[in-house]
């Protein structure tokens, strides 16, 4: 496990070779990884100090467009109580692929899945390793996730229409050991929003109203 020590607000760092600084060094390191500690730092202690702080909510509206194609816009969300809008309007195409029967102009339902999932796992480590004070250098990974068609045509009532297994490989530059660099690949998968979702479930509700 890593080495730790404690910036002088508190923050744990690891030694030596993670963030190599002096004491006078330790005063001007404000981000690692490109992560904000201060504001880090302020959010933890700020959702300690108000459970109500750690309660957020995601939205997206989407549209059928035809065929396969659809789109989805980002909504607002709720964080802590409060509804925040994002700085720059977001839209995600999906299609289908023409073998399935799409125009190929966006990417699939399960390719954007393995796409929160690559996401998710990545930011999620990245700042839990800027919260330690390892710093990053680069950071990539290949995702595959295995699909019996049979499932999502009804062909087969055994067949489950999720993916069977998805496949995950992360690369990743770092000063650590090798001990370390799998103490540092856990981060993302431990603390991932999304890998949770897909590796535990999560309710989903369903409600249904007709269109004017």
């Amino acid at each position: 496990m890593f080495s730790l020590l404690r910036y002088r607000d508190g923050t744990k760092v690891p030694r030596s070779r993670k963030v190599k600084m002096t004491t006078m060094q330790t005063k001007l390191i404000t981000a690692v990884n490109g992560v904000d500690l201060t504001r880090l730092t302020e959010t933890v202690e700020a959702v300690k100090a108000a459970s109500v702080l750690d309660r957020f909510k995601f939205r997206i509206q989407n549209r059928w467009i035809g065929g396969g194609q659809n789109r989805s816009k980002v909504q607002q969300f709720s964080a802590g109580g409060k509804e925040t809008q994002h700085m720059t309007e977001l839209t995600l195409e999906a299609d289908e692929p023409d073998v399935l029967l799409g125009t190929d102009v966006g990417a699939n339902p399960v390719e954007h899945l393995l796409h929160a999932l690559a996401s998710c796992v990545t930011t999620s480590m990245v700042y839990h390793a800027a919260a330690r004070g390892i710093a990053i250098k680069q950071v990539e990974s290949s995702l595959e996730g295995d699909l019996d068609l049979r499932g999502f045509l009804g062909l087969a009532p055994n067949v489950r229409k999720r993916y069977q297994q998805i496949h995950l490989k992360l690369r990743i530059k770092a000063d650590v050991t090798d001990q370390e660099l799998r103490d540092l690949a856990s981060l993302g998968p431990n603390f991932s929003p999304v890998f949770d979702s897909i590796a535990k479930g999560v309710p989903i509700s369903v409600s249904t109203e007709r269109i004017a």
